[in-house]
């Protein structure tokens, strides 16, 4: 046993993971009645990371803070330039997708007890009001607006503590990070899980009608990540992108794919960033952030969503109005996260720039959660990703400056 246990860990964590999600298809094709005893290995997994990453953003970034000295420089105002720019141009890119790739959607009901927000001010106040809760509730209820908020002020606040204070938060950042690397073990389990959930309660056959849609949503994020991501690295570092951004799809898209929370793919992305060996003041910062702003993939699905029911309805889109839908989407993306039901809520907000009614904007948000076992999926893999891309694009692009 201890030989196979020490054969199994000399594979790499993708190479698992790609096992795991095997023998997950086999099972939910074999017996897919057999669901709460194998979806379990996978809730667990989900279970853990999401509980562990808000006690991990709230050490690491408070604990990074406390430490920084003064002069000493940060790429974040960089790295919030790209967040924003890699939003815009995602949301840009699926409109013109959408524009070339006209997509009718078949409506269904199923979402008229969610409440969506009621417009951009609301979006906006949820954000705002999300920075103000008290740190023991951002804690318990996963609110990273709120956990990064408290962290920052804690971590200004205690610059001026002795060596000590510091010492013991760096311990405790670190404590916490080995329970996620503990975690991260499990993650060939966790992804066999999602995997046999998936497929034994939807059913392949369930996504097939919805092919043109899934098939648009997926390309235009796989060309936002493979062509205008690379554009974005190789205008900041003026090297080959494709290295940089195939091992941050590889080593953290993955991972953000089968566990479709980027909170849960922080730790991912933490320890990714240091194995490319970026400055650890900057990421510590800036993948919490990431995964709280930085939402290319939320802004595809709006607008693609949202324009695939004008053309269902017959509603002509200018180009003013799909301008106005780019950054309509980006800002809204922006706020996923503090929106419960992230991205697919914001599409009524969108669909009302065009007239369209709730009750049928709501159909088309049940039109994307059935599509949403590969659509968020493939977004958080993109979102997560991403996060990770934009850190070593400023830092790669910093040295530069410095000669290094």
């Amino acid at each position: 046993m201890r030989s196979l246990l020490q054969a199994w860990n000399r594979i790499s964590l993708v190479k698992q993971i790609i096992i795991g999600l095997i023998i997950g298809i086999i099972l939910a094709m074999a017996v897919p009645q057999q669901v709460s005893g194998i979806t379990i290995f996978g809730d667990l997994f989900v279970g853990a990371l999401k509980g562990v990453a808000p006690v991990l953003v709230f050490f690491l970034v408070m604990s990074a803070i406390s430490s920084h000295k003064s002069g000493q420089k940060t790429n974040m105002k960089s790295i919030i330039v790209l967040y924003l720019i890699g939003t815009f141009l995602a949301g840009t890119l699926a409109v013109i997708a959408s524009y070339i790739f006209k997509v009718d959607l078949i409506l269904a009901d199923g979402s008229g007890d969610i409440a969506p927000p009621s417009g951009i001010t609301e979006v906006l106040l949820n954000l705002v009001s999300n920075i103000v809760k008290n740190p023991v509730d951002a804690l318990l209820n996963a609110n990273y607006i709120g956990i990064l908020t408290w962290a920052i002020l804690l971590g200004i606040a205690l610059r001026h503590a002795n060596e000590t204070t510091k010492n013991f938060l760096a311990d405790i950042a670190e404590a916490v990070s080995q329970v996620v690397r503990w975690v991260i073990k499990f993650a060939p389990l966790g992804v066999m899980g999602l995997v046999f959930n998936a497929i034994a309660t939807s059913g392949i056959q369930t996504l097939f009608s919805y092919g043109k849609l899934i098939f648009l949503l997926v390309g235009t994020m796989l060309a936002d990540a493979l062509i205008i991501n690379p554009i974005i690295v190789y205008v900041n570092t003026k090297k080959n992108p494709y290295p940089l951004v195939l091992k941050c799809l590889k080593d953290s898209g993955i991972t953000a794919f089968f566990t479709r929370s980027s909170a849960a793919n922080i730790p991912v992305n933490m320890k990714l960033c240091e194995e490319l060996q970026l400055d650890k003041d900057t990421y510590f910062i800036s993948i919490p952030l990431g995964a709280t702003i930085n939402m290319g993939g939320a802004a595809i699905t709006i607008s693609i969503l949202t324009l695939a029911a004008t053309h269902t309805l017959g509603i002509s889109v200018d180009l003013g109005s799909a301008i106005i839908l780019c950054v309509l989407s980006a800002v809204s993306a922006c706020g996923a996260s503090g929106v419960a039901g992230g991205s697919l809520l914001l599409i009524p907000l969108a669909c009302s720039l065009f007239g369209i009614p709730n009750e049928i904007a709501m159909q088309v948000v049940g039109v994307g959660f059935i599509v949403g076992v590969i659509q968020d999926s493939c977004e958080t893999a993109l979102n997560s990703s991403t996060d990770v891309l934009f850190t070593a694009t400023a830092d790669i692009r910093a040295k530069l400056k410095a000669g290094k």
